[in-house]
């Protein structure tokens, strides 16, 4: 696949970009799995960044935004500077992570905390920008593909945008498992970054 990047970047540049996804992903959801009292139906992904192993995450949220800091210049245009602000959000959002509450890390009383910590607030901040910043590299990726003729790839752009947007909203709204679909929204955002990263090497 090509779609014809403005300033196209070294190979290693979009290694890094193409790595940052899978390398999350993996890192996250193995905690997820594994970690007593998480239950990715009522806890975030970012809840992993409390207790005493709150370290790993962290880390994961930083190396990752790194990754995608130096290999967004990659795609050039709009996309490069909405990925910049999606990898510097990843990176604030894990050194800032958010309170713990409703029974994680195990101990945690049930429900949400009685009040958020700045960090708490910084990190729904962070957060947010950076998936708003995700959803639209997506949704101008998709506008790409779509000049370029390219209608499949255009199609995925958009409705991995769409599942973040989708999977954030029903979250933000209380619903059912609001976790989980966030999760999957950020991750088939994330890895379709990635996806265009290495197809465009």
């Amino acid at each position: 696949m090509d779609i014809t990047l403005a300033r196209p970047a070294g190979s290693a540049r979009l290694t890094c970009l193409a790595l940052a996804a899978p390398l999350w992903t993996t890192v996250a959801l193995a905690q997820a799995a594994t970690r007593d009292g998480f239950d990715l139906t009522r806890h975030p992904l970012s809840a992993l960044g409390t207790g005493s192993l709150g370290w790993v995450q962290i880390t994961n949220f930083v190396v990752a935004g790194v990754l995608v800091l130096i290999g967004a210049p990659g795609f050039g245009g709009a996309v490069s500077r909405l990925l910049a602000v999606y990898g510097a959000g990843m990176i604030a959002a894990g050194l800032l992570p958010p309170d713990a509450g409703d029974g994680f890390p195990a101990g945690t009383p049930a429900g949400p905390p009685s009040a958020l910590s700045w960090h708490g607030y910084g990190h729904l901040a962070a957060g947010s920008v950076s998936f708003l910043a995700l959803m639209a590299a997506c949704y101008v990726l998709g506008r790409r593909f779509a000049r370029a003729g390219n209608r499949r790839d255009a199609a995925f752009s958009v409705l991995a945008g769409t599942a973040l947007l989708l999977g954030n909203a029903w979250a933000m709204s209380g619903g059912r498992a609001g976790s989980l679909t966030l999760a999957a929204g950020v991750i088939t955002a994330m890895l379709w970054i990635s996806a265009v990263a290495v197809r465009s090497r």
